[in-house]
């Protein structure tokens, strides 16, 4: 403040602008972060189907009266759409990991990052639409 608005004791309002969004970043909201979502969240889910599957395949070297009744419930109608689940998540992985590497390794995967998202969820969904109803026929036994 000047020296003569102090006197007069008139007040300066100061204005402060929000801070503006760093260029150049992909998660901010927009596919890049819900990739970045969906990607961990796969992951994380087939890691634990990967425990699980391995715990129960050394169930056999145990008790295999015991294997056999851990393989007999993963053939109910629930766990056959786990299945279906695993198989999204799997194919989801995969696609975006695809995306990952298209993304750290060439010159282009950064301008197209979007594009490519939307064309890996494509992918996946025409995947799906191809495994889900022969593999809700085979757990519902409509074969």
């Amino acid at each position: 403040m000047s020296s003569q608005a102090a006197r007069s004791g008139a007040a300066t309002a100061v204005r402060i602008s929000a801070p503006k969004r760093p260029a150049g970043t992909l998660y901010r909201g927009r596919e890049g972060m819900w990739s970045w979502v969906l990607h961990r969240i796969t992951g994380t889910a087939i890691f634990f189907f990967l425990l699980v599957h391995i715990l129960d395949t050394a169930l056999i070297r145990i008790d295999p009266a015991a294997y056999d009744a851990v393989i007999g419930a993963y053939k109910t109608p629930i766990m056959g759409i786990g299945e279906l689940a695993l198989v999204a998540a799997i194919g989801l992985h995969a696609l975006n990991g695809l995306r990952v590497i298209a993304i750290d390794f060439t010159s282009w995967g950064v301008k197209h990052q979007r594009l490519m998202f939307w064309i890996a969820i494509a992918l996946w969904i025409v995947l799906m639409l191809g495994f889900a109803p022969r593999h809700l026929m085979h757990v519902f036994g409509g074969e």
